[in-house]
């Protein structure tokens, strides 16, 4: 599905390889590099609490964002509302935000073995038990230091497409 937004300039998504050159620049400067991932479909105050609360834990925020196909498969069929290429630009937009990569595959864990964060931040309806085991022994591989995030209680993407569905029809 093409966007807009395609075309609109946007220096902080970054391949794979480039978000790795840029995380290695940050390890020499002695940067401490936070890894977080997600949909973020409708930014909402939530999700950026959420991401300063990430960004606060070191020197540099990167967000590895679920590809259109995968939120599909997480979400279904009517989601996500907005392109792959739309996410990115508004996360990059975020002063808290150095660096968005999109993932196609299933799971993160060659983005982590590539990018080796030295934190690993989940939202709270993650733990340890529930991250993949695959996810979770490449973090562990790399020395990262994983934390679970509160939620900003009465917050969620759900919750804003109804409230938005339930304003159209008024």
């Amino acid at each position: 599905m093409s966007s807009p937004a395609d075309n609109l300039p946007n220096p902080k998504l970054l391949s794979l390889a480039d978000a790795v050159a840029l995380r290695e620049r940050l390890r020499v400067a002695g940067k401490k590099i936070v890894l977080t991932n997600g949909v973020f479909d409708l930014l909402h105050t939530g999700h950026l609490f959420y991401l300063q609360q990430a960004r606060a834990r070191g020197d540099a925020l990167f967000i590895a964002l679920n590809a259109d196909a995968s939120v599909k498969q997480l979400k279904g069929p009517l989601r996500p509302v907005q392109t792959e290429t739309e996410r990115a630009y508004a996360l990059a937009a975020l002063a808290c935000v150095d660096a968005v990569v999109i993932f196609r595959e299933k799971r993160l864990t060659g983005e982590i073995r590539a990018l080796r964060p030295d934190v690993y931040v989940k939202a709270g309806d993650y733990t340890l038990e529930k991250l993949d085991a695959e996810e979770r022994g490449a973090l562990l591989e790399g020395g990262a230091q994983i934390e679970f995030m509160p939620f900003l209680p009465g917050f969620s993407t759900t919750a804003l497409i109804a409230k938005i569905k339930a304003a159209g029809e008024i």
